[in-house]
């Protein structure tokens, strides 16, 4: 039985709709009455039965009156044979017997010519999805599948798909060929940014009909977009509050010039001397950010509070900042923090030969991406002392092992081992964007954008 509403009911066998054919059922919604109580049947084998209001009691249908039906493909009539709804009707549920017929006098006209072949088929992107008539409005709740879901995207999930009048399927596995089976019936999936996705899994999406492919993330590194986009998937990301990404960024970078790995380790082994190296401040530092999206401008903006030198290097440059060329900042800039997506003009930005500009005793921050910076010529000039100390909370390799418990088992990386070692190295494990306001951000504009997309193929 799949869900659809707050009343759900499942047809046998007999109850099967043919793959064209959609059936709305509307009670009620006379001039001055309540509004109408809507429902919608699917398609194939099992029809589903749903109601748009979540408090939906069947003593109301009684209450109504008959009700009046519209019967059609996504906006078109297929099939104006009266003598073949009531039995499917009935199959699924006595209630609806007695219905009315309603076609659309555009799908009436059409009947007369003949069905274009286009309509037979349920996955095709020359069907348009109008109403079928003035009255009725809705058809079937836009079903999305949600992969690689928390428990804490579960919850929002559960509480604003019913105010975006959507049916989601969630999984907390990330999508992969083993569960593509949960996309069938959605044009539009959510994922998450931990796991990156086969293109043989874009290959099957596409082959149950998915064409879109929302990321609950910024950075879209974990998907091979130009190959989505080739088999016909539009990959999108999403918008979230840049503040949190921008304080965590911040705390890292006082965390960093104040030692503060050290000072906690020494402090929880209750030794309680001061630090042998002092700590700088903010104001007295030159500070070179690159990368001036939103996440690298409200950065700059919290950095103007500290009253010191700002750096800046992106091809758009619009942040209060000094612009400069790469080399220039990465010469200049006792702090350098990364906020650039990563691409492969971008992959390894930070190799060997730009540390090796760096002044000696530099800082490095990274809450963009991990492969952001080449690990080994990173763990290198840490180790020999050109560099001053790191704070990551993204790290080359990550994936699989961030948000992983490895705390009894042996941990497969050896490059993140070795950076942990330093006790110049603050790593946290990709964490920066998680705070109650951009996770909901996240959820809700995931679900904005598939319904954005959603709407549009309707249109077109």
């Amino acid at each position: 039985m799949r869900k659809l509403g707050g009343h759900f009911v499942e047809a046998g066998p007999a109850g099967r709709l043919d793959e064209h054919h959609v059936v709305g059922v509307e009670y009620g919604g006379a001039a001055g009455r309540e509004p109408p109580h809507r429902l919608a049947l699917g398609f194939g084998d099992v029809a589903d039965v749903a109601c748009s209001h979540l408090r939906y009691e069947e003593e109301e249908a009684a209450r109504l009156g008959p009700p009046a039906v519209e019967y059609g493909r996504r906006g078109h009539v297929t099939d104006a044979s009266p003598s073949t709804v009531p039995p499917t009707i009935a199959a699924i549920s006595p209630r609806l017997s007695g219905i009315t017929l309603i076609p659309c006098k555009s799908c009436h006209q059409s009947m007369r010519r003949g069905v274009s072949p286009a309509y037979r088929n349920p996955h095709t992107f020359r069907q348009h999805h109008d109403a079928l008539t003035v009255r009725m409005t809705y058809s079937e709740p836009p079903r999305i599948t949600v992969y690689g879901c928390g428990p804490d995207e579960a919850v929002l999930f559960r509480e604003l798909t019913p105010r975006f009048g959507v049916t989601p399927t969630v999984t907390d596995a990330p999508v992969s060929e083993a569960n593509i089976e949960l996309a069938a019936g959605s044009r539009s999936i959510s994922v998450g940014h931990k796991t990156p996705i086969a293109n043989a899994t874009l290959l099957a999406l596409g082959q149950v009909g998915v064409t879109y492919i929302s990321t609950r993330s910024i950075g879209c590194d974990h998907i091979d977009v130009e190959y989505a986009a080739g088999i016909g998937i539009t990959v999108e990301n999403v918008s979230y509050s840049p503040d949190s990404v921008a304080d965590f960024t911040l705390m890292l970078m006082l965390m960093a010039v104040r030692n503060a790995k050290s000072i906690i380790r020494r402090a929880d082994a209750h030794d309680y001397r001061l630090n042998e190296v002092r700590g700088r401040e903010l104001r007295d530092l030159t500070v070179g950010v690159i990368g001036t999206g939103r996440i690298g401008a409200a950065v700059v903006g919290r950095l103007r509070g500290f009253g010191c030198r700002i750096l800046a290097h992106d091809n758009l440059p619009e942040a209060p900042a000094e612009y400069v060329p790469l080399d220039d900042l990465l010469r200049q800039s006792d702090l350098v923090t990364l906020h650039t997506p990563l691409n492969p003009d971008t992959h390894h930005l930070l190799n060997r030969q730009r540390i090796e500009q760096m002044r000696q005793g530099a800082l490095i921050v990274n809450t963009g991406r991990g492969a952001l910076i080449d690990t080994e010529a990173l763990a290198s000039a840490l180790e020999s002392g050109r560099l001053g100390g790191a704070a990551l909370d993204v790290v080359e390799g990550e994936e699989g092992i961030f948000y992983a418990d490895y705390r009894t088992r042996p941990m497969k990386s050896k490059s993140l081992l070795r950076l942990q070692e330093l006790p110049n190295v603050l790593i946290s494990p990709h964490t920066a964007y998680y705070t109650d306001h951009a996770l909901r951000d996240t959820v809700q504009n995931s679900l904005t954008n598939c319904l954005k997309f959603e709407s549009g193929n309707r249109r077109g």
